[in-house]
């Protein structure tokens, strides 16, 4: 879902980022230059501005701050995540850039839960939709500019000269006749005091000195040496490690339990019943685990114990066959089906799939009769905060969150209904007064639901003559990922359809003539939410590979067949054409070796990829990746090659192995072993390229993984013959091998 489309903040249509930016003022913190860039809240939400923390005068909102001290340090808190996807590094050089700072000198802290930091576009403290830094590019480089003049004001009213006279670099201002020279840190207490300008000029970017430059990350050295925070290296005095025994079958409810072995083991302080289950209280992790082990628990039983994900996909060939609710119709499918020579009717699946981030999830709590405190690696930090205000009936400002470097995100750490958050903070409450570091082991984390969806699809699409599509009609079952949230009131339209469920399908970019997409919301059984890329990552797999088929039903080079789609949208075929080319498409792979592509759209990025895979049996190895993306200006072209790689191997991951089961309403698998990802040793090679444009900016964290499952597939079928439409393929292929 592209965020930008949604802009709940502002009801006016032509409402764009300059209107939410304002720099409203300065003020001092202890001493020293304070920026606020502002959003028009104040602290409890309401319309106007707020103080920024600290500040002794002038109003502030901020939506970051720009901190300079007189010691020279330069300090920006971000309202983001950093979850490995490089918005640490990214929205910093943006502020670096206009402030004339190497962004190699800037700290970075992660900003507290306040209304002036929620998301442009919607009214929530988040990180999600790959919308991090290209949401507040502008914003920052506008804080930035805004410093730097206030710097340069301050240094022309000292030394009694025109401020045109002077300029920065490198942290310093600098006279015309470089004999005179003040470092910020000396100017900040007075540039404090200077009147904040309301309009500042930004740099023509064909004089950015880091923007658009490989720019190594800021927070790799703290990750490296320990002293970056995860959730699970959170400390406090007095802290009791605690693991929840749940129910093992989805739905069940505890029947009772039997304390005594638990409460004997080494280390455990206490057990006892919340309302997620059974928590075991230790000293330390791992006499939290044997007590939960020793524990005896009774479960009552669940209507969801005959749920298995075998007779969903019955259900769901049902639901396909009958038909959904209208997303998307163009022209006269049913006809155009009717009078085409050449039609395919296939089906597609996908499986429900884990988030599997390295780091489980966790949460520190201390809970006081009057005040609640909050240590976690989050993505939702305003929702969370408000969830747990309400469930403890606290004023939301009685509640502090503190976040964390988060140990991978992809989603589950913005869920929807806060599970792991709330779980912790009751877990925490039952123990009043003490701090409590609720953790989930690996099978917890794994079979805690909260599932990328399972998604079917039929398509029925058809041919002419010439090998031109001249029809498509898709119907889609998936869960919609939207409506289960929040947000729904703000993407949902009155006709229903969840815009998760179609995104990559409805409106991709290809030319058909007849076009339909229908869509049902299947069975809510199972708790799903937003998994990297959210419904671009079944879209562009059905898509993709349908079109593959379409392109050998027609004798078509599949490269061609996209090329002649394609000839409205020069963006697409310059980003398909670069990937062609780095890959030498058209030459014979090596022997053995043979070759596919796919094309997606997402988040305001295009993405192309080919990849090179070998089958033996079946084994399917993928040897080379080649990527080419179109994500408008990129800021760290460092961040967004490895946002293309991690996207990969997230995507292939998923693709060749990646599933959850239910058998008997329990999810099956529950760690590595049997839900793998790719190792070191399987890694393909993988080469990036960025294809410079003037196209607005893109968003980077996720449009590398839609399409990599289809071109492994469509490099399987020209291989092997064999048509992949069902995921993983490694279970496809067991299949087709029996």
């Amino acid at each position: 879902m592209n965020l930008k489309s949604l802009n709940a903040n502002d009801s006016s249509a032509d409402a764009g980022l300059s209107r939410r930016y304002f720099l409203l003022g300065a003020g001092v913190v202890s001493a020293g230059l304070v920026v606020g860039l502002a959003i028009a809240r104040r602290n409890d939400g309401s319309p106007g501005p707020v103080r920024a923390p600290g500040a002794t005068s002038g109003p502030f909102a901020p939506n970051a701050f720009l901190r300079i001290a007189p010691d020279d340090s330069v300090t920006v808190v971000i309202g983001k995540s950093e979850m490995g996807q490089g918005v640490y590094t990214g929205i910093a050089m943006a502020i670096a850039e206009e402030l004339d700072i190497d962004p190699q000198r800037v700290a970075v802290e992660f900003a507290p839960v306040n209304a002036a930091f929620n998301h442009p576009y919607l009214p929530a403290q988040f990180t999600g939709g790959s919308s991090s830094t290209n949401t507040t590019y502008e914003q920052m480089r506008k804080a930035g500019a805004t410093a730097r003049a206030m710097l340069l004001a301050a240094a022309a009213g000292e030394w009694q000269t025109d401020v045109s006279t002077l300029t920065t670099n490198d942290g310093r201002v600098l006279s015309a006749d470089g004999k005179r020279s003040a470092s910020y840190g000396s100017l900040a207490t007075a540039a404090a005091a200077v009147a904040v300008p309301t309009d500042v000029t930004l740099k023509d970017p064909a004089a950015f000195r880091y923007i658009g430059k490989h720019q190594r990350r800021l927070d790799s050295p703290l990750k490296v040496d320990g002293r970056a925070r995860f959730g699970c290296d959170v400390k406090l005095p007095d802290m009791l490690v605690a693991v929840v025994a749940r129910a093992p079958v989805i739905g069940a409810t505890l029947a009772r339990f039997d304390e005594r072995a638990a409460r004997a083991t080494p280390g455990v302080v206490d057990v006892k019943q919340v309302p997620t289950g059974v928590a075991v209280y230790a000293t330390n992790t791992w006499a939290a685990q044997r007590g939960r082990e020793a524990l005896q628990a009774d479960w009552n039983d669940s209507p969801n114990a005959g749920f298995s994900t075998d007779a969903l996909r019955v259900e769901y060939r049902q639901l396909l066959a009958r038909g959904g609710k209208v997303a998307r119709n163009v022209g006269d499918v049913r006809a155009a089906l009717k009078s085409a020579k050449r039609s395919i009717d296939v089906e597609y699946e996908l499986p429900y799939l884990a988030h599997a981030c390295m780091e489980p999830l966790n949460c520190v709590a201390k809970v006081d009769a009057d005040r609640c405190e909050i240590w976690v690696g989050t993505q939702m930090q305003s929702m969370e905060r408000d969830l747990v205000a309400n469930m403890l009936g606290l004023p939301a400002e009685q509640v502090a969150l503190h976040t964390t470097f988060l140990g991978g995100g992809f989603g589950r750490r913005g869920n929807p209904a806060a599970d792991y958050v709330l779980e912790g903070v009751q877990v925490a409450q039952a123990m009043l007064g003490r701090p409590v570091k609720t953790i989930w082991t690996r099978e917890d984390d794994m079979r805690g639901l909260w599932y990328r969806p399972f998604v079917m699809a039929r398509v029925r699409a058809a041919i002419d003559v010439r090998g031109m599509p001249v029809a498509w009609g898709e119907s889609i079952v998936s869960q919609p990922v939207i409506k289960a949230s929040a947000f729904a009131k703000f993407a949902v339209k009155e006709d229903g359809i969840d815009p998760s469920t179609i995104e990559g399908t409805a409106d991709m970019p290809y030319s058909i003539a007849n076009f339909g997409v229908d869509i049902d919301d299947g069975n809510p059984t199972i708790p799903i939410q937003w998994w990297r890329s959210v419904g671009h990552s079944h879209g562009a797999f059905v898509v993709e590979s349908v079109l593959d088929e379409l392109a050998h039903l027609g004798q078509q080079d599949p490269l061609t067949l996209r090329r002649k789609l394609l000839t409205e949208k020069p963006r697409h075929l310059a980003v398909l054409n670069a990937a062609a080319a780095m890959a030498s498409w058209g030459k014979e792979a090596p022997a053995g070796r043979s070759r596919g592509l796919a094309l997606h759209e997402s988040f305001g990025s295009i993405v192309a990829q080919v990849a090179e895979v070998s089958v033996t049996g079946r084994q399917v190895r993928v040897h080379r990746v080649w990527c080419a993306i179109d994500c408008g200006r990129a800021v760290n072209p460092d961040g967004v090659v490895a946002q293309m790689e991690s996207g990969i191997v997230y995507g292939l991951s998923a693709a060749l192995s990646g599933q959850i089961t239910v058998e008997n309403g329990r999810p099956v698998q529950g760690n590595f072993d049997t839900y793998p990802v790719l190792r070191m040793n399987e890694m393909p090679a993988i080469s990036v390229q960025i294809i410079s444009s003037n196209a607005p900016m893109g968003g980077a964290g996720e449009p590398g993984t839609p399409p990599i499952a289809p071109a492994v597939c469509n490099a399987i079928f020209a291989a092997t013959g064999q048509r992949i439409r069902r995921l993983p393929i490694s279970a496809s292929l067991r299949a087709l091998g029996s």
